[in-house]
């Protein structure tokens, strides 16, 4: 079965830019023009992917990725003609999984959507589960617990804690991450990672400020400080 991609611009040209290409890629495609429309149809179609404008009518893309992320897994790319790193911070802190400037070619485009349908698919089931500290991680089922709680992660965020979870201790640079949880070292930014890392930190540590599961280690990068 195809996956489902929910394209959404406001501009109708952009929206004809990707429609026939990544229709001849396979994929089943929806379209929304405003942020509303687009709520309404991730409910509706349940998308495996959104590929996200920032500036819409009604509600920013980013009021709408939040509203998505509520919604369950799916992969968000974010799209805009935003190109400051910090429009890219805001974008991930939202809840994107990725980040696009416009304009942007459709090679490109295949190749995040690609992407990141690889890290939302990526199960490993020789270890089911993973026990550190008050973490459970379920590899086959792209979930974690915290105190038995589950803990709503993004498919990247997902990623990059299995990563470095699976070898407590082991120092990874955010290249290394970068090529580990999000397959590629050349679309994306390194400092991309930081963004993820701040998010994960959030959600899982009691104290983001002093975290004991994701830890800095300062000039070379991050690891997962709890052993099994």
């Amino acid at each position: 079965m195809p996956h489902a991609l929910l394209l959404v611009d406001d501009e109708e040209k952009v929206l004809e830019f990707m429609i026939p290409f990544l229709r001849r890629e396979g994929y089943e495609i929806v379209t929304a023009q405003t942020g509303k429309e687009a709520l309404l149809a991730a409910r509706s179609k349940q998308p495996s992917l959104v590929v996200l404008d920032w500036m819409l009518p009604e509600m920013s893309g980013i009021d709408v990725c939040r509203e998505l992320r509520k919604m369950g897994r799916m992969g968000i790319i974010m799209v805009t003609a935003k190109a400051e790193e910090i429009d890219k911070i805001v974008g991930l802190e939202a809840g994107a999984d990725d980040y696009m400037t416009k304009p942007f070619s459709l090679r490109e485009l295949l190749a995040r959507i690609r992407s990141l349908l690889r890290r939302m698919e990526g199960r490993d089931e020789t270890e089911p589960q993973l026990q550190r500290g008050e973490l459970t991680i379920a590899e086959a089922e792209c979930r974690v617990w915290k105190r038995g709680n589950e803990v709503p992660l993004t498919p990247t965020e997902f990623k990059l804690l299995l990563t470095m979870a699976a070898k407590p201790g082991i120092v990874y640079s955010r290249l290394q991450l970068l090529q580990a949880a999000m397959e590629d070292d050349l679309l994306n930014d390194e400092r991309t990672v930081d963004a993820h890392i701040s998010r994960l930190r959030r959600k899982l540590e009691d104290d983001p400020a002093n975290p004991v599961y994701i830890q800095t280690v300062y000039g070379f990068g991050y690891r997962f400080g709890q052993r099994p």
